[in-house]
Formats: structure tokens, sequence, C-alpha cells
């Protein structure tokens, strides 16, 4: 995995410079530091707009020398590095850099320093040659180079700013000869004895050729034997691949079978590519196993000198099957796009003659999914376009088990009225209202409410607005009657102690609560106590019922045995 740079935008602008960077796509991402989980209300705090425009400026090297194969190449060094380049074709087993006939006019031995590579490789994947001495021999072997890219080669001299370096670089590589299994030409090219396939395990009449490469690696043995591999489009951003003709892949000992997932340039960005891999039918002894890598850019062939499924610039990723274990799942999120290649062999570490005619067959199950395990039970992976970018992700459910009586949204709708109109009521049976006016304004207050809320949710003037309101309309009251009855009210300092201060304190705490104190981990815990501090607000401020007369007071008799009852209070009627 490529590492990456980190800007941190303190000012108006920022730069950084990439030199030499690695070849294929780059990605600019933008994310704002972590908010304080912090619930604040709307309409109370400031909101930021941020605008981000990304520019690039491409510096291209102008004298870039291209090196071609078992050519040497002459370099002449003073006080700028030496650019080169050579291309890798496709089946390059091995490539290897020497540097021949160097010699300095003022300094001893050869100083100069091969770093083969692009400069943003991880440090541990960069390749750098260094010459100690002119007669030692000086070069540099790379296993398993990317195919079909160009490679670069920066050249550096060692030696003082005034010094002159002369070299020959040469470069060599060296061909793989693929046997590629194709099920729909019956063409033999004379495959050598030792790649014959066992009887049973394939289709009876097999084809097998090789792609052309015959030309330039001559009639030695094969290297690898690949399997033509198919693509298929299941669904928005989610591919499979399987092998032709949905066969097993054969697995043996004398060379690696290998199958090649080609993942485009922008379509495949993102998502995870899945491989699972389960031995159907196996001839497998308890000392052999299947070896498997999984590799970016070129296969990994070296099974026979080492397991480690690392290639000149890439660590692979191994698998294992074996008789105590026949199935091997691997997961790669964000994988590059490019070429990868999925290598398996059989190997035989205690007794290697035990896999000279063993065969094993592998089904495979390759694919590219948006979303990982569909987001497993308690999620659902949703697909989002925006500026011509189509992006997936997981929206998330629950973990646990709840009881929900509605749908959440429904539930936090009537949280919010119910608050609201709790509130605008209290305050109104506060301020003494005659009943018709105070039935008007309750019934209107609701329907605010709910319209406000439809509107915006969120809106602090939503609740604001008609509680400041319904204060107005108390205080005025309030006013009207202490000059009316040239006395405070309410009279009673009892009233004023025990109910009313009680009550506007908890009222003034849950407000403090509600504005200021919500996070995102204590919302379960300060929301509740917002509740029970305004409905013990409520039963603090509510007006007590008026002693002097009784609710109910009949007034008339009928002769039907019937009365007429009155409200006095309420100015209701019902007949009893």
């Amino acid at each position: 995995m490529q590492p990456s740079f980190l800007i941190k935008m303190l000012q108006s602008n920022a730069s950084i410079n990439v030199s030499h960077p690695a070849p294929g796509d780059w990605f600019v991402a933008a994310h704002l530091p972590p908010s304080s989980q912090k619930i604040e209300v709307k309409g109370f705090v400031p909101t930021c707009a941020y605008v981000f425009q990304p520019d690039m400026l491409v510096v291209r090297a102008v004298e870039v020398s291209i090196l071609e194969p078992d050519k040497p190449s002459p370099q002449t060094l003073l006080s700028h590095p030496s650019y080169l380049k050579i291309f890798v074709p496709e089946y390059t087993q091995e490539l290897r850099l020497e540097l021949q006939g160097c010699a300095s006019n003022g300094s001893l031995g050869c100083p100069v320093q091969l770093t083969v590579g692009s400069a943003t490789l991880p440090s541990n994947f960069q390749k750098v040659l260094t010459c100690p001495g002119p007669t030692q021999a000086c070069h540099l072997l790379l296993p398993s180079p990317p195919w079909d890219q160009w490679l670069q080669v920066t050249a550096k001299s060692l030696a003082g700013p005034h010094i002159l370096v002369a070299f020959n670089v040469v470069a060599a590589l060296t061909a793989c000869k693929p046997w590629i299994v194709n099920f729909q030409h019956l063409q033999q090219n004379s495959p050598n004895q030792s790649c014959s396939v066992p009887p049973g395990l394939l289709p009876p009449s097999p084809g097998y050729q090789d792609l052309g490469r015959s030309s330039s690696v001559g009639g030695g043995p094969f290297c690898l034997r690949g399997y033509q591999v198919t693509r298929e489009y299941m669904d928005v951003l989610s591919v499979h691949f399987r092998p032709l003709d949905r066969v097993s892949v054969l697995v043996q000992s004398d060379m690696p079978s290998v199958m090649r997932l080609q993942l485009d340039t922008g379509m495949d960005s993102g998502g995870s590519l899945v491989v699972s891999l389960w031995a159907n039918q196996s001839v497998m002894s308890n000392t052999s196993s299947v070896v498997v890598c999984v590799n970016a850019a070129s296969p990994f062939l070296g099974f026979s000198s080492s397991l480690n499924c690392t290639t000149a610039f890439f660590q692979g990723y191994p698998l294992s099957l074996s008789t105590s274990s026949r199935r091997a799942n691997l997961v790669i999120p964000y994988p590059e796009t490019d070429n990868w290649y999925l290598s398996l062999q059989l190997v035989c570490l205690q007794s290697p003659e035990e896999c000279g005619k063993a065969s094993v067959l592998v089904e495979t199950s390759l694919s590219l999914v948006p979303c990982l395990n569909d987001c497993g039970p308690y999620g659902q992976c949703l697909l989002l376009r925006r500026h011509g970018y189509l992006y997936a992700g997981c929206s998330c459910k629950p973990g646990e088990a709840v009881l929900c009586i509605l749908d959440y949204d429904t539930l936090q709708y009537c949280d919010f009225l119910g608050s609201g109109v709790s509130i605008w009521a209290t305050i109104l049976c506060m301020a003494r209202l005659k009943a018709a006016l105070k039935h008007v304004l309750l019934l209107l207050g609701t329907l605010v409410f709910a319209m406000s809320l439809q509107l915006d949710r969120r809106g602090a003037w939503n609740m604001i607005g008609p509680c400041l309101f319904a204060f107005v309309v108390m205080v005025t009251m309030w006013v009207y009657r202490c000059g009316h009855r040239r006395h405070c009210y309410p009279t009673s300092w009892q009233r004023w102690v025990f109910y009313l201060l009680p009550g506007i304190s908890m009222a003034a705490v849950a407000i403090a609560i509600y504005a200021s104190m919500m996070t995102s981990d204590n919302y379960y815990y300060t929301h509740s106590i917002w509740h029970m501090l305004l409905a013990g607000s409520t039963a603090f401020l509510l007006p007590p019922r008026d002693k002097h007369t009784e609710p109910w007071a009949c007034s008339q008799k009928l002769t039907c045995r019937y009365q007429i009852c009155k409200n006095r209070r309420e100015e209701l009627y019902t007949v009893t």
C-alpha cells in the first residue's frame, strides 16, 4: 500500500510537492476536523461554508533516456541526476540492472546510486543500487517487476558537485513462457512432458496455446499456467470474476497457476476485492498444501525458492489450502486499480517427490463488491451519486434488538410537538385568560407548532417564537392584574416560594441542558433529564384550582328529573 500525504490547511492556501510520483490513479480527499460531538441549537451557532478547489501542476523531466534491453546506455553525471526509464513487457520474469565501465576523475570506486521505482513507494520497497568498487560486480535483480509498465530509474552522483562520473547502464529482461489454458481453441504448441494434464481433471479435449511470446523466449520450459478469466457485471459497482467455461483451476507442483483480475481505472475504484478458495476434489497428502499469493502489477512466481509472496515492488497477500483447512478467504479493501494476479502452486515441504504427479482442483470465487457482506445483518448498502461520481456506503441500523412502537421519525416529531405544546399550554394557563380566548389560543398554537415542525424540525425559533409570545401574554395579564388590584400578582407569597420559584428554576435548568450540555455520547441521559425537568416544572407552574367555588353547580332542575349543571370555571354545560 502506497503512503499518503497529509496537509493541514491552517491558511487559505496550502501546497505539497511530490517528486517522481508512482504511475496510476491519485486521489485528493478533503476532510473537516472532527467535531466536538456537541448537539447545538440550530439558529444560535454560526455556520461556515467551506470551499475546496484543488489545482495540480505537472512538471515533466525533459531529458529522459530510454533503456533498451541488452544495450548499454552511456550516462554522465556532474551535478544533476540523470533520469532513465525502461518498459517492462508482459510475462517478464526478472529484470537485471548492471553498471559497467564506471569511471570518476576525482574519487575512487564508483560513486553512483541507482534508485529503481517511484520515490513515493514505501522505503522498504525502494530498490537502491550502489557500487562499492569498479572491479566488483554491480547489479540489481528485480523478480517479477510490474508488467506492461514503464519503470523509472534515477541515477545520482555520490561524488562532489564538480566531479565528473561516467558509466554505462545495461538492462536485461528474462522472459517467462506462459502456457495459456484455452478451452475454445484446440491448438497445441508442443508443451513439455512436465506440464501434462492428468486425465479426468479437465474436459476430455483440453487445448492450450502460447500467446505469441515464443519468438522472444525460444522453446524453453513454461513458467506459468495461465487461466483466462471472464468479467461479469452482477450489479452496479459489483463485478464477478470466474475462469473461462466455469471450470476448476488445476494446481500442480511443476509451475504456478495464474489468474489475472483486471480492475479498470475509475469504474472499479473503491470497494473490496473478495477472494474465496476451496479445494473441491483433492488428492493432497498430509504433508502437501496449496500456497496462494495475491499480488498487484505482476504475479508471484518464485514458489520454489520462497513463500513470502513478495514481488519487485509489492508485498502480496498469502493464503494456503491443506487437508485440515480446505477453505481460505481474503478481503482487500480499496484495491489499487491495476491488474491483480492470483498465483497458486502445490508445495510439499517435507517430501517434494510426493507432489510430482499430484494435482488439486481449486474452486474460486473472485468478486469486487461495493459493501462487504452487504453491510451485515444490521446494515444496508446504499449508492449515492454526486458530481458525476458514484459512491457506495453502509447505512447502519441498531446493533441490538429494540422495541419500537412507531417509526423513529414519527416518534421524534411527536417528541418535539409534545414538548412545544406543553410549554405553550402551561404559560397560557398561567396567564388566566378567559376560557374562550384561551381555547382559541391553545388550538391556534398547536397548529402553528405542527406546521413549523414540519417545515424545519430543528429550527430554534419554531419553539422559542410561540413560547415568547405566550410569555408576553402572561406578563401582560399579570401586570394588568397588579395594576387593577393594586397588589402583586400572584398575591400569596407561598405561591411564589413553594411553586413559582421551584418551577422556574427547574425550567431554567432544563433549558440550559437542552441548549449547551447535550452531546452525542450523553444524549440518552441529558434528553431524559430534560423531559423530567420540563414535566416537573409544569406541575409546579400550573395555577391552582379556585377553592371558593365548587367546580360543578346545578343551577336549574327540570321537571323530568334532569338537571342542567354549569362549570363556572370552564363555562361548560352538561346534562345530568
